[in-house]
């Protein structure tokens, strides 16, 4: 199995610089504005559009030019296409394996599936895919090893250095590895000799990159996250060069008693959010700050290495993470701290070399997943898993977790990062291995493999934090929306109260309910639906059949549905912001939906219809006959009031809490019926003062015991009991709890996820609540 590139077409480095001449490049910022700044972010985060015209000499590059102010936006055409826009056109976004393949090396049992998907940038609606992959399933013939490989191009030509990395990197692997072998005498390597040659491979690579006389990298580069696997010793090496990621799902029991999968981190963000990275950098006298920070629009905060203090956990609540800067220059800008290529930041400190990570794989190992940081911007390690582990096929994983992180993206920004993930289903491991290799490993050895898993794989210090907030650009479209669902509200509501859902209820056949479970059960609308309750949804599901061609959803009109693709494909376009949909095609392509009932495959799309009324930001156009289930906005809220009466007590209590002052009874409603219920046993420790944490609690029934030092030294008790809640503080702060709550009996709380209150009620708490209690 070759390695493959996400975009079509790929293997040519050459065309990859032929951009617009007329768009500029990275530059000095000093006499420029705050649209020259937003254009250099722009570059360094993907966004660049254009050739660069600088030799590799490192010397800034040329100023910008400020971008044209943005027309003003137009009125949705009413004009209908007369066919879809055809196959290859929608399909050319996603770049995905056909069918997940079954490989097996020596002891280890697995299946892996990959998919990449273009991103949308509406300036610059046909930019290349800048990720790329790389699968070898027999890296050294014979020697029952495999390399898997995500690489996260940046920059103008990042497409090309990706491109470049994914043809060369496993090449260096297998010859260093090779020679490592001639050296040893011996075809089994240790942890250190595998990375060792995996260190040089980088290396190697990194500098036939700035040699390329066809790839100006001096402004461009990769992140860099792979995966080798020696098959004959169970044991894996994760190499990572940036800020994609490696996570690995392993089967553990959950809090309540059942099998679950804990998401552990195989490698670490090497970005200014990690103090020993800001340290390394700043040792070369470069900066570290924030775009907004750059420009003095937020304060330097010049905090000591070595308090505890993590750079940037406030500064990337919209998507303006910590930046290495030159001491007198306003560039690089990278938002990373290592990586290939990118001459002009290796004096600062932003070269090649990984951190490396090896560990044996063992029977509670389930899921591995490299992927590149467009999955990662808001989704958590654990909630990847727990998308992953939804699925029997890896392929249906890859396409629901980056279907999840493009829709997030689209909610939370007006663009969309490319996205790149490969997913391994380890289906067997076996643990009689050691007796078959040739040089059993010694007693020192093993020793060390274990402290580097519990020493590294354990740890989460140095992740960048998930986003929680939309970006300035995407605020403004989101407060516009809400104005216009305002003057909605009234009609709404009338129309909800009149609507029967007995009068749409249908009859549904085993194999129908299976299906609408199968799509629901990934959705986060549903999760916390009793038996009877999903019962009455199987009912409210109203069949709907389309023809190609077809607009199921037209951009700008109010939403009221919510849709499940039982069989079919469909488009998602966007007619960007400012910009006329002149042929009535409804804009750009930006995603493509493909339901299967063979494949058990039924992605959905509309859910947020389903908590207010807002005007759709995007269409949705049949791109082959189909079929869909839809779910009435009026039935789904009747099916929620089901559950309603016995979180009186819980609505009151969130309506007290400051941090949600800006919702309505509405809001409020909507927020109690997304809280999760959790028991925790006698003496159970809940949170723990200054650890991080991703939930607040409400206790429902029992009391539980509140700890809280002061740096002082004086400490303060208290006890709670039902109707108490803790742990808000996460939502405006930086993420950590600030008392220790221990369970005094059997204690049943609602539980809120902070992720889950992001994805179903962000865009409804951007009014104020987001930023309630925040710091200024």
């Amino acid at each position: 199995m070759g390695c493959g590139s996400s975009k079509a077409a790929t293997g040519d480095s050459q065309r990859l610089l032929d951009h617009d001449e007329g768009k500029m490049r990275m530059s000095t910022l000093s006499a420029v504005g705050k649209a020259n700044v937003n254009q250099l972010s722009q570059e360094y985060d993907n966004h660049s559009k254009s050739k660069p015209t600088q030799p590799k000499q490192a010397q800034p590059p040329p100023k910008l030019q400020p971008p044209p102010s943005p027309a003003k936006p137009e009125e949705p055409k009413s004009k209908l296409p007369s066919t879809a826009t055809p196959v290859n056109r929608a399909r050319d976004r996603i770049d995905a394996i056909k069918e997940s393949r079954k490989v097996e090396l020596n002891g280890v049992r697995m299946r892996y599936a990959y998919l990449s998907q273009r991103g949308h940038y509406p300036d610059d609606p046909m930019k290349a895919n800048q990720d790329a992959y790389c699968v070898e399933e027999s890296l050294t013939p014979g020697k029952q090893d495999a390399f898997f490989g995500v690489f996260d191009g940046h920059g103008a030509t990042g497409d090309g250095c990706a491109i470049y990395t994914k043809k060369n990197l496993y090449k260096q692997v297998s010859a260093h590895l090779e020679k490592a072998r001639k050296h040893a005498g011996t075809q089994e390597l240790t942890k250190e000799a595998v990375q060792t040659s995996l260190l040089r491979a980088h290396v190697e690579t990194n500098k036939g990159l700035h040699r390329n006389p066809t790839i100006d990298d001096s402004l461009s580069g990769t992140t860099a996250v792979s995966l080798y696997m020696h098959g004959r010793r169970n044991r894996i090496t994760i190499s990572n060069v940036g800020d994609s990621r490696a996570v690995l799902g392993q089967e553990s029991k959950g809090k309540n008693g059942r099998p679950a999968l804990k998401a552990l981190p195989l490698s670490r963000d090497q970005t200014p959010y990690r103090k020993d990275e800001r340290a390394r950098i700043r040792a070369t006298g470069a900066r570290i700050l924030s775009l907004d920070q750059l420009e003095g629009l937020e304060p330097i905060v010049d905090a000591s290495e070595n308090e505890d203090f993590e750079l940037g956990e406030e500064l990337d609540e919209g998507g303006d993470p910590p930046r290495v800067w030159h001491p007198t220059g306003d560039y690089p800008g990278t938002a990373f701290t290592r990586s290939l290529g990118d001459a002009m930041a290796e004096e600062l400190g932003v070269f090649a070399e990984p951190e490396m990570l090896t560990r044996e794989i063992t029977p509670d190992d389930k899921i591995i997943v490299l992927a590149s940081d467009g999955v990662f911007e808001f989704l958590t390690n654990q909630s990847v898993v727990d998308i992953c582990a939804k699925f029997q096929d890896p392929l249906e994983a890859c396409r629901a977790v980056v279907a999840e992180a493009y829709e997030l993206w689209l909610q939370y920004e007006s663009r969309t990062d490319d996205i790149t993930m490969i997913c391994i289903f380890i289906d067997g491991v076996s643990t009689d291995l050691r007796s078959s290799a040739r040089d059993e490993p010694s007693e020192s050895e093993v020793g060390e493999l274990e402290d580097t898993v519990e020493n590294m794989v354990m740890t989460t210090e140095g992740l960048r934090p998930v986003r929680k907030n939309v970006s300035k650009e995407k605020s403004k479209e989101i407060q516009k929306l809400r104005e216009m669902g305002k003057s909605m509200r009234g009609k709404e509501d009338a129309e909800d109260a009149d609507f029967d859902w007995k009068k749409h209820a249908t009859e549904k056949t085993a194999e129908e309910k299976a299906r609408i479970a199968d799509a629901i059960k990934a959705s986060i609308m549903f999760r916390n639906i009793n038996d009877e309750q999903r019962e009455m949804i199987f009912a409210c599901m109203e069949s709907v059949k389309v023809k190609a061609g077809s607009w199921v959803i037209r951009q700008g009109t109010t939403g009221d549905r919510f849709y499940i693709i039982d069989e079919g494909r469909f488009e998602v376009r966007i007619v960007p912001d400012g910009e006329e949909d002149a042929t009535g095609e409804g804009g750009h392509i930006v995603h493509v939906y493909e339901g299967s009932r063979e494949r058990h495959a039924h992605p959905a799309f509309g859910e947020l219809a389903l908590m207010y009324s807002a005007p759709r930001s995007a269409s949705i156009v049949a791109q082959t006959d189909g079929h869909l289930w839809a779910l009435h906005r009026a039935a789904f809220r009747q099916v929620l009031m089901q559950a309603q009466d016995h979180r009186k007590e819980l609505k009151k209590v969130l309506g007290e809490i400051p941090y949600f002052q800006y919702l309505d009874s509405d809001g409020i409603n909507k927020l109690a019926a997304i809280m999760d219920e959790i028991t925790f046993g006698r003496g159970e420790n809940i949170c723990e003062q200054g650890k991080p944490g991703d939930s607040m609690f409400v206790i429902q029934s029992g009391t539980c015991y509140s700890v809280h030092m002061s740096s002082n030294g004086e400490t303060r008790r208290s006890n709670l009991k039902a109707g108490s809640h803790f742990g808000d503080e996460i939502f405006s702060g930086k993420g950590k709890y600030m008392n220790t709550i221990v369970s005094l009996s059997t204690t049943t709380c609602w539980q809120l996820d902070s992720n889950l209150l992001k994805q179903t009620m962000g865009p409804l708490l951007q009014g104020g609540s987001m930023t309630a209690g925040k710091k200024k």
